[in-house]
């Protein structure tokens, strides 16, 4: 999997577990919709659009990147 692909698959599985929508995610981390949507259809994420998700979520970037998606394994970039 694209490292991208890694990143919108774990914003969407913490969305989940908070019963959020992605609409309500990006509303109330301050990031818009559109960024988070065309993650989808880039080849890359920006760092500051994952720190606003993580500081919404009120969580640290370690906890963001401590998934199994991001093991070296999973990485095809």
């Amino acid at each position: 999997m694209r490292l991208v692909d890694a990143v919108y698959k774990r914003i969407t599985d913490l969305a989940k577990e908070r019963t959020l929508s992605i609409n309500a995610l990006a509303n109330l981390c301050g990031v818009p919709h559109s960024t988070i949507v065309t993650m989808t259809r880039s080849t890359t994420a920006k760092l500051t659009t994952i720190y606003g998700i993580c500081e919404g979520l009120n969580i640290t970037l370690k906890e963001f990147f401590n998934s199994p998606l991001f093991s070296w394994e999973n990485i095809e970039d």
